[in-house]
């Protein structure tokens, strides 16, 4: 899809769903601590219980809350058993979201290759 930026509209349901997509995961990832977390979740051995907020220089509720905007990304999975949660990195959520957002740059370059900008 190429638009004129002239005709959006503001509602994102109007997008390609791979657009919506690659932008959904990207506001997930948009803070450094969501980062930090898929890259804690990702070298550990299995699922990790609470272990997460003695990796990071945050709070245990903002680690929470970090942790609740990867999950409702599909970043990373949780269970939670009494007050202990456990959590997991999603890696095939990891994969699909690094071929469509390499799919959407490769997108964007091919429209912009061989035209001069100002």
């Amino acid at each position: 899809y190429i638009y004129d930026i002239r005709c959006m509209v503001a509602k994102s349901t109007e997008f390609p769903p791979l657009e919506r997509d690659v932008a959904t995961i990207a506001k997930a990832l948009s803070h450094p601590a969501r980062i930090a977390i898929l890259k804690i979740l990702a070298a550990a051995d299995g699922c990790m219980c609470g272990d997460i907020v003695e990796k990071l220089p945050l709070a245990q509720s903002t680690v929470s809350q970090h942790l609740k905007y990867l999950k409702e990304a599909g970043l990373i999975t949780g269970d939670s058993e009494g007050t202990k949660s456990c959590y997991c990195a999603n890696f095939d959520a990891v994969k699909a979201f690094k071929e469509n957002f390499d799919a959407v740059f490769a997108e964007i370059h091919t429209i912009r290759s061989g035209r001069a900008c100002c």
